[in-house]
């Protein structure tokens, strides 16, 4: 098995194991172990969506680096960022997007829109309609707060 495949499904079984409650509290950590990180609350943007995780540090420094860089690629462009924002808030049609962000053209909507799917940051809910699918709301407001926070704006 590729080593990709190995970190995703190990995500996934620890994913499993924080939502059925058998992780919580019971992490026992070795004297050198680097600790870990983690995230969670209860948002009430477009339906109620509650979340939490945590992950290993050591094991979040060795993520694919290109994958992660996508996501914050995506989200780096102030456009972008406020597209995201607009449907974190709830679906919306491509005409909403573009009236949002205030852009000219569709053309750039759309542009914006193959960069956001290509990070897996924004997807196509219907013909002409996009949404935050609700896995990815809580890590989203994470990331904009942790940016802000790094850029010292809290």
């Amino acid at each position: 098995m590729n080593d990709e495949y190995e970190a995703r499904l190990a995500d996934l079984e620890r994913r499993v194991s924080i939502l059925e409650g058998t992780a919580a509290g019971s992490v026992q950590q070795a004297p050198d172990a680097a600790g870990s990180v983690g995230y969670g609350g209860t948002v009430a943007l477009d339906g109620t969506v509650r979340w939490n995780i945590e992950y290993d540090a050591q094991a979040a420094l060795a993520l694919d680096a290109t994958a992660v860089a996508a996501v914050l690629d995506a989200l780096g462009n102030p456009t972008r960022l406020g597209i995201v924002r607009t449907l974190l808030r709830g679906p919306a049609t491509a005409t909403e997007l573009q009236e949002a962000a205030g852009l000219a053209s569709s053309g750039r909507l759309y542009h914006h829109l193959r960069t956001l799917s290509a990070a897996q940051v924004v997807e196509q809910e219907s013909r002409n309609r996009y949404r935050i699918a609700p896995e990815k709301v809580m890590p989203l407001l994470v990331l904009t707060v942790a940016a802000a926070d790094v850029g010292e704006r809290l």
